[in-house]
């Protein structure tokens, strides 16, 4: 940080760093240049939630390649004469545009580029992070990561369900709801439902009832708290349905992604710990 209070662009310390394996860019984007790549976590919606670290690198970026969930707030701390490139992967996409985004990254860093690769939530939670630093490490490109605050956690915060409480929970674990049965895609969702106290999945939605079946046919009790958060931390968006495992899907006809779900007894804190006024609740108990 210089003396004025703006960064001195120095974040270089603990980053890693392939430089010994990297030469000059010939002006044909062959080589490695001298660019870097950070992977950014741009948090979960409210633009107040991005790290100060985040914005800074942000502020001092050449090109930004962001991502469908990143918001229109944080999109706007991106300078006007940065480039900035859409990389969102669309539904059903799940190689083509990965592939894109991986040789845009390599592009820029090899013209010697700033690059911020910003992702929506936590890069390294569900967000292709490592697979992205993989292919910087195998092409010799200097990278590093921008924690950011994840859904998982925000979203329920934001709606007043704290994931563990000294009387409710002491253990969590967090998954992926595009793998929603172990038969069918290798989670056992059920199992894992049994040893935790609670249980957040992201990107669920459209297994919602996959996922409660699974849960049901293996034991969980049907009277089990649950709640989906919709747009967590966006204000005047963010919307909160809370039900049981029995009756959530009938309640949650019109729940569209991006959503969190959240499973077990701190649901039951929700209205009681309700604080956050761009918020809507509906509960169904």
């Amino acid at each position: 940080m210089g003396s004025n209070g703006k960064s001195d662009g120095n974040y270089d310390s603990n980053s890693h760093n392939n430089s010994s394996n990297s030469s000059n860019n010939d002006g044909n984007g062959n080589g490695n240049g001298n660019g870097k790549v950070y992977i950014v976590g741009a948090g979960p919606g409210d633009p107040g939630l991005l790290t100060i670290k985040a914005l800074k690198v942000i502020e001092q970026a050449d090109v930004v390649l962001y991502d469908r969930l990143v918001s229109d707030g944080v999109l706007g701390f991106i300078p006007e004469h940065v480039e900035k490139v859409y990389v969102g992967r669309e539904v059903g996409d799940d190689t083509t545009h990965q592939d894109t985004t991986n040789m845009l990254m390599l592009k820029y860093a090899r013209e010697g580029k700033k690059v911020v690769r910003l992702k929506g939530g936590d890069p390294f939670i569900f967000g292709r992070g490592g697979e992205e630093a993989e292919f910087l490490v195998e092409h010799g490109i200097e990278f590093e990561i921008v924690p950011g605050i994840t859904s998982a956690i925000a979203a329920p915060a934001y709606a007043g369900i704290p994931l563990t409480h000294r009387a409710y929970s002491s253990s969590l674990a967090i998954i992926t709801g595009h793998e929603a049965t172990k038969d069918k895609h290798g989670i056992d969702i059920a199992g894992i439902a049994k040893v935790v106290d609670t249980l957040v999945v992201l990107m669920g939605i459209s297994n919602l009832k996959d996922i409660v079946d699974t849960l049901l046919s293996n034991g969980i009790a049907e009277d089990t708290p649950i709640a989906i958060v919709e747009y967590g931390t966006v204000k005047d968006k963010q919307r909160v349905t809370i039900s049981t495992l029995k009756n959530i899907v009938e309640y949650a006809r019109d729940v569209r992604p991006p959503a969190v779900i959240v499973i077990g007894r701190t649901v039951d804190l929700a209205e009681k710990l309700r604080w956050y006024k761009g918020c809507k609740y509906r509960s169904f108990r």
